[in-house]
């Protein structure tokens, strides 16, 4: 469960990024952040991923009151969010394997365990034969199937995709979009986007956001900007 309770995040200039948002996002619920650009969807984001702190209000994830100047467990918190960017942030030096590895060790899995997951993701995403591959030899799409595998091992609950399709074209995004279908019902997902199609299309709730107000809230709703 995500809880924004009145919150408002402003910067120390002054600016203002949110202004007293309220919602509500339930265990495995799929819910699209729309808004123009500068609306506060990252903000809200980043909020959840602690890498900013509320000025104002409530923000709770599960168990978490990240709100609490206090709170100290933003590793333990991390480990329970994968992210996927619009720029893949895959490392060059290091093959699929291994760039999917790292998000394991970093939760102390053990070498069985890396192996089996890494394979589970890989089959998920469609790209069990590029296990040994580079990143420069991987096409934008194949990239992106890679941050997802990414995302996704050691059991995360929640998966935050920062504008995924934003770098591809249409129907490479839409390929990506059918594992993030697949995915629907397991983890909790946060999916900021432009893509106007895929949010029409696939008729999820919809978190409309504008000039750091959340405007609308839509249970099966479209693109609105």
């Amino acid at each position: 469960m995500i809880k924004f309770d009145d919150v408002s995040k402003q910067f120390p200039l002054g600016n203002v990024a949110l202004k007293n948002v309220s919602f509500e996002i339930k265990e495995n619920e799929f819910v699209f952040f729309v808004g123009p650009s500068g609306a506060g969807k990252t903000t809200i984001l980043k909020l959840i991923l602690r890498q900013l702190i509320p000025s104002s209000g409530t923000l709770l994830v599960d168990d978490y009151d990240l709100s609490n100047d206090a709170f100290k467990d933003v590793e333990k918190l991390r480990t329970r969010i994968g992210v996927v960017f619009q720029d893949f942030k895959i490392m060059l030096d290091k093959n699929v394997f291994e760039n999917i590895a790292l998000s394991l060790k970093v939760l102390g899995a053990s070498h069985q365990q890396i192996a089996e997951e890494i394979k589970e993701a890989l089959n998920l995403v469609g790209l069990s034969s590029k296990t040994t591959v580079f990143p420069a030899q991987l096409s934008a799409g194949e990239l992106q199937r890679v941050a997802i595998a990414r995302a996704i091992v050691g059991d995360r609950e929640i998966i935050i995709a920062d504008e995924p399709t934003g770098n591809l074209d249409p129907k490479t995004a839409w390929d990506i979009m059918k594992i993030f279908k697949k995915l629907e019902g397991e983890k909790t997902i946060l999916f900021a986007t432009h893509n106007s199609d895929i949010v029409n299309s696939l008729r999820k709730r919809v978190i409309i956001m504008k000039d750091g107000k959340l405007v609308k809230d839509v249970k099966k709703g479209g693109y609105e900007e």
